[in-house]
């Protein structure tokens, strides 16, 4: 963050830089800042038995929070924000690793959900970074992509079709690898130039990635 200078009162100007590396660093700073962040909070949540509602409530105040947070993103008070939004993020995800841990096996559920998502994310975003290539083509692609998920999350909650359950987070996952891919090319190729926005960007490929993979474990690793 040391790479943050100012131009006029609350304008980051390093947010806006135009040296992809520069960027690169600094969303990888924050994001991992971000991240350890969304975990404390998350405990928090298990600790105080935060139930289902909460987590819906919280949600709901993320979708806010994001708003806050590109309107700010490029000030000062768009770090205070980002910490905000994910903090929030990551008690509603408090009663889901609950339910799970609760499970016979949820220990070993939530670790392997925890090193995939690492392997994924590491793994691709390190192929970006190294090959420099462009992935913008896939923009088309991940897009109507996730408005059929989005379709078909919402069908199911009527239908409760078991294959369609199992299909949606294994979309995601597909989806997620996509987009970590896409927004790291963007960032390495100098398409991206904002920090923070990058940030909640890999931040919310990871959040939902981890999920996915989440849910899938859990059915395969369920007794029933």
């Amino acid at each position: 963050m040391n790479e943050v200078k100012y131009a006029q009162p609350g304008i980051i100007t390093g947010a806006l830089a135009s040296n992809p590396a520069k960027v690169l660093r600094n969303t990888y700073l924050l994001l991992s800042m971000t991240l350890l962040f969304s975990a404390v909070t998350a405990s928090v949540a298990m600790a105080l038995g935060l139930p289902r509602g909460g987590a819906l409530l919280l949600t709901l105040v993320s979708f806010g929070l994001l708003f806050w947070v590109r309107r700010t993103e490029d000030s000062s008070m768009g770090i205070v924000a980002v910490f905000a939004f994910t903090g929030c993020m990551g008690a509603a995800l408090g009663p889901m690793l609950s339910f799970y841990l609760a499970m016979q096996q949820g220990p070993t559920i939530v670790m392997q959900a925890l090193g995939g998502t690492a392997l994924v994310f590491l793994t691709l975003s390190g192929y970006a970074m190294a090959s420099r290539k462009d992935f913008s083509f896939l923009g088309g692609f991940l897009m109507t992509g996730m408005v059929v998920v989005l379709v078909g999350a919402l069908a199911n909650i009527f239908l409760q079709i078991p294959v369609l359950s199992l299909a949606i987070p294994a979309a995601i996952v597909m989806l997620m690898s996509g987009l970590i891919l896409f927004d790291t090319s963007r960032i390495v190729l100098g398409g991206e130039t904002n920090y923070i926005r990058a940030t909640v960007s890999l931040y919310l490929n990871i959040y939902n990635l981890f999920t996915a993979l989440l849910q899938l474990l859990g059915v395969f690793g369920s007794d029933d």
